[in-house]
């Protein structure tokens, strides 16, 4: 418990950390960017005004000849060109005259240098001097010194830059706060979408666990939604059960098993408890004994042969090739004829290639042509196999029952005989695993034969079926689905 809350917890960790360093990311980025805008953006509008502010000052001082004075005092109409200067920006102006005396100084004073009084000294008007980053009283100023002419004097203008700065510090604090509270909130968002995902694949994790430690199959898996964890979550259940199902079987053929083979093991042991004194009965007797036995030890055989091709066939392991069904009818008819020394006929009609396993198809064909000859024992008619690709006029040519028909797309085999027939009980078990009529409980067998052909055909996504024959006998088969090899309902 604590290893699995372990992992999910540090999946919910990587899930919260990814999402708020993705979200910090893409927020550092917008702030950063933003930032240098707009910071850009006010600094060239403060210097692109104060270019505006010289220029209009160099075309005053050259228009026409103004003196300081003209500059160091405003009236109340503010129409001065003192006015004009200070009005659109709120310029500092410091009056210098000749020589570079102050005439009338700025609040705060501008320092006065060599430059500014060589300007003040100049004869042509509108001669300029430039001085980034001034400071004055602990603040930074931009100023920019214009010559009145004819040694008049200058005046000098002056932008502030630290109220800039300061706003621009400020909208930097703020935007680093701002990043800070939404990487904060994303991470508080990852954790909560991370936890809502991860729920899930808790319960999910915890199923899978109990089924480890209780192997039991049968759990049911918790899943709602439509999304990739409850596809993971539907498939899961989905594969539970046909584990479960897979496991019922298996312990239903060992339960069956069981039983089917207490019989000749009991009767075994009866006949060899006589050959401790074999000596002591007739010859009549020992012969009947020992045919005994070697009868019951070759059911014995075929019983144990065929609960391991019975085993083998639900394991599904032969590789799933491209084939002509028509050809491994003939090859399992060419081994009946050998076995049973019976005449069989194969028909085909129609496309008969599938998608199958050939070794577990003849088998089954095998099984089918078998059992036709142990139940048809007089042998006056041979024994046909029909194999026919989908709707063929040669399906159920020789049947009385109604065209219940395999689906569209199957290839069907048929077995037919001039045996007993089917009885109406009997058509609805012989597929059941040693299952034995009453009139074949005398007749060798397991009983497995038809559970094989059922399983095989069930394992290629077609069914087996049993019908009687028109004039007398059964027909017995299966059908395959096309391309279906490997599924099981």
């Amino acid at each position: 418990m604590r290893s699995r809350l372990r992992r999910m917890s540090s999946l919910r960790t990587t899930f919260t950390v990814s999402f708020a360093a993705v979200a910090a990311g893409v927020t550092v980025l917008v702030g950063f960017l933003s930032y240098d805008a707009a910071a850009r953006l006010v600094r060239v509008d403060q210097q692109t005004v104060f270019a505006q502010v010289v220029a209009d000052l160099r075309d005053q001082v050259s228009q026409k000849p103004l003196r300081p004075e003209d500059f160091a005092v405003s009236d109340k109409d503010h129409d001065t060109p003192r006015d004009d200067i200070i009005r659109p920006s709120r310029t500092v102006v410091q009056v210098l005259g000749p020589g570079g005396k102050l005439v009338d100084h700025s609040n705060p004073p501008l320092p006065v240098g060599a430059d500014d009084r060589g300007i003040a000294e100049a004869t042509r008007s509108g001669k300029l001097v430039e001085h980034a980053n001034v400071s004055v009283g602990g603040d930074v100023y931009r100023v920019a010194t214009v010559a009145l002419g004819r040694g008049r004097g200058a005046v000098q203008v002056a932008q502030e830059l630290s109220s800039t700065e300061d706003l621009l510090r400020s909208l930097q604090q703020r935007t680093v706060l701002l990043v800070g509270a939404v990487v904060l909130a994303s991470g508080l968002f990852g954790w909560w979408l991370a936890r809502r995902i991860t729920r899930r694949l808790v319960r999910l994790t915890g199923a899978a666990e109990d089924v480890a430690r209780t192997r039991r199959l049968g759990i049911q898996v918790p899943v709602t939604g439509n999304d990739e964890v409850a596809r993971l979550g539907r498939s899961f259940d989905r594969m539970l059960g046909r584990l479960a199902q897979s496991e019922e079987d298996q312990r239903r053929l060992v339960q069956d098993a069981g039983h089917e083979l207490l019989t000749p093991l009991t009767s075994l042991r009866t006949n060899i408890s006589l050959l401790g004194r074999i000596d002591e009965l007739p010859s009549a007797a020992r012969e009947e004994l020992v045919a005994d036995l070697a009868e019951e030890s070759r059911e014995l055989t075929d019983l144990v042969n065929e609960l391991v091709a019975l085993a083998a066939g639900q394991s599904d392991t032969e590789p799933v090739q491209r084939l002509t069904l028509a050809d491994v009818v003939e090859d399992a008819a060419t081994i009946a004829r050998r076995r049973t020394g019976r005449e069989i006929v194969v028909r085909a009609g129609g496309d008969t290639t599938v998608d199958g396993r050939a070794t577990a198809l003849q088998r089954a064909v095998s099984n089918l042509l078998e059992n036709a000859a142990k139940f048809d024992r007089e042998g006056g008619a041979p024994i046909e196999a029909v194999v026919t690709g989908p709707r063929h006029p040669l399906q159920l040519e020789d049947s009385d029952e109604p065209d219940t028909g395999p689906p569209l797309g199957s290839v069907r085999v048929e077995v037919m005989d001039r045996g007993p027939g089917l009885e109406d009980g009997d058509r609805l078990r012989i597929f059941d695993r040693f299952y034995r009529a009453a009139d074949a409980r005398s007749l060798p067998g397991s009983g497995l034969g038809l559970s094989i052909v059922r399983e095989v055909a069930i394992s290629h996504g077609g069914a087996a079926f049993a019908h009687r024959r028109a004039g007398g006998g059964s027909v017995i088969g299966f059908t395959v689905g096309g391309g279906a090899a490997g599924r099981r309902e």
